[in-house]
C-alpha cells in the first residue's frame, strides 16, 4: 500500500506561481511512476504530467513550458512547479503512483491521493 497526501494548493492570481507537493509513504518509492492529474468543476480529470523512476518526464501539451515535474527520491516526494498560472487552470490536482519504471502516460495508476485545490483567478 501506498499513501499519497499532497500540499501546496491556493488561491493565486493570473500569471502567478504555486508549487504542489506530494509525498508518498507505505512502499518503494523508486519502483513507482509519480503523476499529477487534475480535475475542473464539471470535467473529467486529466492528465497533467508523470515523472518515471529514472527522472524522464512527460507533460501535457496545455501546460507544457509552464509546469514543471520533479522527484527528490530521498524524500519520497513529488513536486509540480506551476508559473504563468491562468484561470483554466482552476481544478483540483491529485497525485498519483502506478508500479513500474517505464515513463508511461496512462489513467491506469494504482494509487491516488485525496487532492488539492488550486484557483487561479482573473
Amino acid at each position: 500500500q501506498v499513501q499519497l497526501v499532497e500540499s501546496g494548493g491556493g488561491l493565486v492570481q493570473a500569471g502567478g506561481s504555486l508549487r504542489l507537493s506530494c509525498a508518498a509513504s507505505g512502499r518503494t518509492f523508486g519502483n513507482y511512476a509519480m503523476y499529477w492529474f487534475r480535475q475542473a468543476p464539471g470535467k473529467e480529470r486529466e492528465f497533467v504530467a508523470t515523472i518515471s523512476a529514472s527522472g524522464g518526464t512527460s507533460t501535457t501539451n496545455t501546460v507544457k513550458g509552464r509546469f514543471t515535474i520533479s522527484r527528490d527520491n530521498t524524500k519520497s516526494t513529488i513536486y509540480l512547479q506551476m508559473n504563468n498560472l491562468k484561470p483554466e487552470d482552476t481544478a483540483v490536482y491529485y497525485c498519483a503512483a502506478k508500479y513500474t519504471t517505464l515513463l508511461i502516460v496512462t489513467t491506469n495508476v494504482d494509487y491516488w491521493g485525496q487532492g488539492t485545490q488550486v484557483t487561479v483567478s482573473s
